[in-house]
Parts: structure tokens; sequence; C-alpha cells
């Protein structure tokens, strides 16, 4: 596939790079050709052209718009590229995975070019890592579990200390956290010693398991409560294996051997439960994604499969059990008009709306869809580079949120969830969380009718 471009002076140049694979061409970690060099720069060359032909993906993140001026640039030659120009290209690629929904040319469509551009990107950072070492910044933050554990030891300070503008110019400057990025909170108490304190929930412990993910362990309790209370509701006690974290923040560190033992670990602990006949319902539609579709690949073994093929998300778990018929419709409050936010790592999962669509049987629930990405994308968005990058990249999502005017806001990424609290004043709650309350008289201030005849 040979094309000519247009160089800014008018001169011409044919650059003549086949749309079909090099021999280069591998995603899996685990062959010794992904970490080649010469290899890897045949396939980033490939993608780039077939990219810079394209454009569908102009308007989705940073990475493309970086991509397509770095070769406009060069006069439509990717081979014209230099090192800083393609770590820019990576750098700016957060890993939303809406370029692979979007792209006609994927190993999932069956396409020739099998083009899989966020993993490529993954490829180049940790061909890059490995030759030139992981920064500290990027260690302490493939390691999320390490920070909880950290910050939970000494949940007040660590959180008033994250509220101070000298501590935080401190923190900017050592470890390249951006002083003005809103960051989580921590509780004294976690979500796994809060459920070892408790006695097991009400419902058969036969269907499910839950991955509570370390961000609702460390930062977000309650979410977590809230999805046992729910699916006990519905029948289901959910079990909460061992686990760690679930290796995405490592694999986008480019710290691919921390990644594969995270995901080892993880998958030795819930594979019997899967063997079991038992679902892994996920609470982070990151930690879903990573579960779901990169585990298998990055461990090749036949126990990874078995827990991909048999991971959910929470509420696609719960619209199968509607689907049947059995989903516990006693809501007895509504939130009313609800702004949605669906993180793109859902949409990547192509599994439907189904956040939306279980909120949507509370009776007076009136659901508004918020399709534009966060744009917090794991650690991206911490970063002191980027931090300015991703407010403006979430502008339109922000703008979404506010103009629905909503009585109640939702995401299922917790991580999202704390971006629009900074974008927009108000921070949206997880759509099981909208359930959990709904099935409460006094979980929001409008009660349903049943609720208000019981009261009579």
């Amino acid at each position: 596939m040979g094309r000519a471009h247009a160089r800014p002076e008018g001169a011409l140049v044919m650059a003549v790079i086949k749309g079909t694979p090099t021999e280069g061409l591998t995603y899996n970690p685990n062959e010794r050709k992904y970490w080649n060099k010469t290899a890897l720069a045949q396939e980033v060359e490939r993608i780039f052209d077939i990219c810079h032909g394209c454009r569908l993906c102009f308007n989705l993140c940073p990475s493309f718009p970086a991509l397509f001026q770095a070769v406009d640039k060069h006069g439509g030659d990717v081979r014209q590229l230099t090192a800083a120009e393609t770590d820019y290209v990576i750098d700016t690629c957060y890993q939303c995975k809406l370029c692979y929904v979007k792209c006609p040319y994927t190993p999932d469509d069956g396409h020739e070019f099998q083009l899989d551009f966020p993993r490529l990107m993954l490829r180049a950072n940790a061909v890059r890592r490995r030759e030139a070492g992981i920064p500290l910044r990027s260690k302490m933050l493939a390691r999320p579990e390490l920070v909880g554990k950290i910050g939970n030891a000494a949940s007040d300070l660590a959180n008033w200390a994250n509220r101070q503008p000298l501590l935080r110019r401190m923190m900017e400057a050592a470890a390249g956290i951006h002083k003005d990025k809103q960051l989580p909170e921590f509780h004294d108490e976690t979500f796994e010693n809060w459920r070892l304190g408790r006695p097991e929930p009400e419902g058969d412990r036969n269907m499910a398991v839950l991955f509570h993910t370390c961000f609702v362990n460390y930062n977000n309790p309650q979410i977590g409560k809230d999805a046992v209370d729910v699916f006990s509701r519905n029948g289901i006690s959910l079990g909460c294996p061992k686990q760690n974290c679930c290796g995405m923040p490592a694999l986008e560190a480019g710290d691919v051997k921390l990644a594969r033992e995270m995901a080892e670990s993880n998958v030795a602990s819930l594979v019997p439960h899967v063997n079991a006949g038992r679902k892994v319902v996920a609470i982070n539609p990151s930690c879903s994604f990573m579960l779901r579709k990169e585990y298998a690949e990055l461990l090749g073994t036949q126990a990874a499969k078995k827990v991909a093929a048999n991971t959910m998300d929470l509420c696609e778990f719960l619209f199968e059990r509607k689907r049947k018929g059995d989903f516990n419709r006693a809501f007895r409050s509504t939130p009313g008009k609800v702004a949605y936010h669906i993180p793109c790592h859902l949409k990547a999962q192509n599994i439907g709306f189904r956040s939306r669509d279980m909120m949507r049987l509370i009776p007076g629930a009136q659901i508004t869809m918020v399709e534009q990405c966060s744009a917090h994308d794991g650690t991206w968005a911490m970063k002191k580079e980027f931090f300015p990058l991703s407010m403006l990249t979430a502008k339109k999502a922000f703008d979404e949120m506010n103009d629905v005017k909503a009585e109640v806001t939702a995401s299922d990424c917790p991580l999202a969830a704390i971006h629009f609290e900074q974008g927009t004043g108000v921070r949206p709650i997880h759509p099981i969380q909208v359930l959990a309350r709904a099935y409460r008289e006094d979980g929001f201030p409008t009660r349903l009718p049943a609720a208000e005849e019981e009261k009579k």
C-alpha cells in the first residue's frame, strides 16, 4: 500500500509501507519478538502510517492529534518521526481503548491489518522501559495496594496532607503528581476488613464472587458494601476471595513482569470459584477489562482463559438475572433524573449499557447518558505533565454532565467520579449504589408510592 504524501514545501515523498502485518507483528509479551526493537519499529511505522491515512480516531484522545501533527510535519513520512515525537504519542495514549472500538481494522473484526493501537502503545512503552528502566513515579503508581496500605495506616493524616498546598507542591517536585490533582481519600477500615468482621450475607453462595478492586478496598469501601447489599437482596451471597491489584497500572507503567505476577496471583485465587460454576463480578470497569481482555494473553494459560470467560461487570450480571425474571424490583425511593457517565473501559467490553438498563428499572428514574471520556484513565491524569491536558480533554464530559441538571450523577468508574467532582463540583456515585439506595425508603428524598402506602 504505497502513498504519495505532500511535504509542506511542495516536494513529494513516496512512503511505501504495506498495510498488511510485518514479521514484527505481535501483541503477546510472551513472544520473544515482542521485545525486539527492530520488530517493534516495523509495526510502529506500519500502524502509524495506516492511522495517519485513516484519521477516524482524530478526536478520541491526545495521542492521535500528536501523531498526525508529527507525521504532517515530516511531509507524511512516518519513518521520519523523531524518538521524542514517537515517545509523546506513546505517552499521550492513556489506554481508554476507544480507538479499538472504533477501528475497522482490528483482529476482532478479522481484518488483515490486525491493528490494535492500544496494545501497540503498551508494547512500545514496555520495550522502552525494559531498556531505560521504570521511573520512580511509575513504580509507585503501578502498586496501588502499597499506596493504599500506607494511606490506610494513617488515613486522617494522609487525607489532610493531600489537601495541603505546600505538601502537594513538595509531592509534585518529588513524585511528579500534579499539585492540583484531587486525589482519592483513604479510610480507617478497608472493605476487606469490613467484610471479614461480618457474617456471610444472605443468599446463594454458589453464583458469584466479588472482585472488589484495590480502589474500593482502600479508597471507597462503601461501593463494595452496597454491591454486597444489592446482590444479597437478589438472593446472592457474594464471596470475596483473596485478591490483589488487577495489574493494569503495572501494565500501563511498562512493568510487564509485575503485571504478570499480579495476574497469576488473582487467577490462582479465582479459578477454583470459576471451576465451581461461579461468576467473577468486578466493580471497576478497568479491572473487569483487565481480567476479561488482558489476562488470557498476558499469561497464556487455560486457567487465565477460564477466568476471563467468566468475568462480568456488576450490572451486566444483574441484567442477566433480570432477563430470567429473577431481579428484585422492590424499590422504595427513586433518584429521579440521573446523569450517567459510561466509562470507556465498559464500552470496550462491548456488553451494552447495562448499568443504564438496571437503573431504568427504578420507577421514576430518568437516565441521561454522558458518553464523553472523563480523561482520568488510570494514573494518567495524576501526572504533572498531563493533568492540565486531562482537564481540557474532559471538558466535554464535564459540560455534558452539568447540562443534564440531574438530581443524581453516576459513573461505574470511581476514579472518573473523582475527576468529575474536580471538574463539576459533584461526585457521581456508582450505579450499584443508585440501586442500593433505591431499595431503601430513605435512600433518595422521593419515596415511591408503595413505601408511602406502607407508612400509613
